[in-house]
């Protein structure tokens, strides 16, 4: 049943992921451009340069922000990531804690001695 429940998660999760991809582009390429135009704002010696500057990195947040969707499909690929890591987790078997009480004794004072 856990399984099930990880596909049904997972699968929800991909397509969230795949709707989302161009707004998360856009974003991508808007975060560049505006982080490129502060650079240039920040090295501007002139004030009509760093008005005409602030100009177009106001007009490209702007269109920026309209791929906050983005931040959605951010999340969908951390729970698809989460999912995965659940999915491979569950394969593995616990290893059994030695029944010699003399082993166990060791490891204890060895952590006890470090410590």
């Amino acid at each position: 049943m856990k399984k099930f429940g990880l596909v049904i998660a997972g699968g929800i999760a991909a397509i969230i992921l795949l709707s989302s991809i161009g707004p998360m582009i856009g974003l991508l390429v808007g975060m560049a451009i505006l982080y490129f135009i502060f650079k240039q704002f920040l090295k501007a010696d002139t004030t009509g340069g760093k008005i005409a500057l602030g100009v177009i990195g106001l007009i490209v947040l702007m269109s920026t922000i309209n791929n906050a969707p983005a931040i959605i499909g951010v999340v969908a690929a951390y729970i698809l990531y989460l999912v995965y890591k659940n999915w491979n987790s569950s394969k593995r078997n616990t290893v059994k804690e030695e029944s010699d009480p003399f082993v166990n004794f060791e490891k204890q004072w060895n952590e006890l001695k470090n410590s």
